[in-house]
């Protein structure tokens, strides 16, 4: 039996695609997988620029950690994937408007992301937080 437990999104978003969950508790961890730029319900891209991509995957990244009853302010690690490394700095100033100082350790890399350009995984701490 898992020692962790998968975080459930409401109804009215689609399961993963794939054989995976969009979130993990273990303990006072909370993993969450790498968020895309498409609407939670209706699975539509949003955005055509990376500004605009970035700042809705931070969004389904804050709406992720709700529903595992962590927020943005508990973020301790971040992986960002960007399909043009070009991006970096559009992409680090939305990413500077919904993060914190004092701000998580963060990961940024090149990737091919299937007709997207960004994608961003996290880590949280929820400390005596069931």
């Amino acid at each position: 039996m898992p020692t962790w437990s998968p975080v459930f999104l409401p109804a009215d978003v689609p399961l993963p695609k794939g054989p995976y969950s969009p979130a993990v508790r273990a303990g006072n961890l909370v993993f969450v997988s790498g968020q895309v730029p498409r609407d939670l319900v209706s699975g539509a891209l949003v955005g055509d620029d990376i500004a605009t991509q970035t700042r809705q995957t931070l969004s389904n990244l804050h709406r992720v950690l709700e529903q595992s009853g962590a927020s943005l302010a508990d973020v301790v690690s971040v992986t960002v994937y960007l399909a043009r490394a070009d991006d970096w700095g559009a992409m680090n100033t939305v990413y500077a408007e919904m993060f914190h100082a004092p701000y998580p350790s963060r990961t940024t890399v090149g990737a091919e992301l299937r007709g997207i350009l960004v994608e961003v995984s996290a880590v949280a701490y929820v400390a005596g937080r069931a």
